[in-house]
């Protein structure tokens, strides 16, 4: 499967509570929403479960995910610079 895609790519879960940041097809970075508290992990694909994720995210994501911009996930990223 050769299909091109540009980084870094956006994603988010309904609920408001994940946001992500695809970096590459082996890295995402990952801010959790609990309450006032945003919580931010890095994550480097080293098994398959991972690299299947990451891959679901990036091409197959509409049933888990929902696709947002930059600017959506950059605002996020600001509350959790700024606790």
């Amino acid at each position: 499967m050769n299909q091109q895609i540009e980084y870094p790519q956006y994603r988010k879960y309904s609920n408001n509570k994940v946001f992500f940041k695809i970096v590459s097809s082996t890295q995402w970075e990952e801010i959790q929403v609990l309450g006032s508290t945003y919580t931010l992990h890095q994550f480097t694909v080293k098994i398959m479960p991972d690299r299947n994720f990451i891959y679901d995210m990036t091409f197959d994501y509409q049933r888990n995910w929902i696709k947002i911009d930059a600017a959506e996930y950059l605002a996020v990223y600001a509350n959790l610079r700024s606790k």
